[in-house]
């Protein structure tokens, strides 16, 4: 089970913890923010999942972040327990900090959807194991416990994903729900005050209502207790389906700049 209230630990967080914060943890699986080295609306969180004596890094960052999270993920573990990287997408602030990565071990796997795949290389580096998420949509550890990969093409990228973590119910969301914010908190406390900072994001990067409502309606079966998005806040269990409202009625994209096609 969840042993760790997130609601109440963004009550007690402090933004600049010397060491990763615990959002799961159950027998020998874990979840982790690593933190952001940087005081900016447009915060870039990275994430951890271990588990057993396996790590995986979600959404590793740039590469001007690279040397924080790295002395993150050493302060949790073994560097050479990292066997793989989760890229949603091939943005820079998402994924540049792949060579550094590989630089430490080679045989760091690269996990992503074939578009993505298809960009990656430009960062310099192409000869590493690609685990392909369009047929692989399924991560399975050694210990059995799963890592589920659900596609959101269009929020923003066309071969954009998201990963869903069984044990914890965590939603690792990437774009989706993201936020712009200065006053920022790790975990969302009024969904109200915070749809403004969604939308200061979506309106913009987001393609259209029927990206969104599409997505919205691949996670129909799923029991979500935190949306853990890449830029800004988590949004916490009883914010969850606030937060799928808000996307499955969003207007954004091509919405406003074509409203004339409906």
């Amino acid at each position: 089970m969840n042993t760790i209230d997130l609601v109440e630990l963004g009550r007690m967080f402090l933004e600049r913890f010397d060491k990763p914060t615990p959002l799961f943890h159950d027998d020998q699986h874990a979840v982790y923010w690593l933190g952001v080295p940087e005081d900016s609306a447009f915060r870039c969180n990275t994430y951890l999942i271990v588990d057993g004596q396996e790590a995986i890094i979600v959404d590793p960052g740039g590469t001007t972040a690279f040397e924080f999270i790295k002395k993150r993920v050493a302060q949790i573990l073994p560097l050479e327990k990292v066997t793989s990287l989760i890229i949603c997408h091939q943005d820079p602030d998402v994924a540049a900090s792949m060579t550094d990565w590989l630089a430490i071990d080679p045989k760091i796997k690269i996990i992503t959807s074939v578009r993505t795949n298809i960009l990656l290389p430009h960062y310099g580096r192409s000869d590493y194991t690609f685990v392909n998420i369009n047929e692989n949509p399924v991560l399975f550890f050694q210990s059995g416990r799963q890592l589920r990969f659900i596609e959101s093409p269009f929020l923003h990228f066309p071969g954009a994903f998201t990963t869903y973590d069984n044990l914890s119910g965590f939603l690792f969301s990437g774009d989706v729900w993201a936020s712009i914010d200065m006053d920022w908190r790790l975990v969302v406390d009024d969904f109200n005050r915070h749809e403004l900072k969604l939308s200061l994001f979506h309106i913009d990067y987001m393609a259209s209502n029927i990206a969104a409502r599409g997505f919205v309606d691949r996670l129909r079966n799923l029991e979500i207790n935190a949306l853990l998005p890449q830029h800004g806040s988590i949004i916490p269990r009883k914010h969850v389906p606030q937060a799928l409202k808000y996307l499955y009625e969003l207007k954004c994209g091509t919405d406003l700049i074509y409203p004339e096609f409906k």
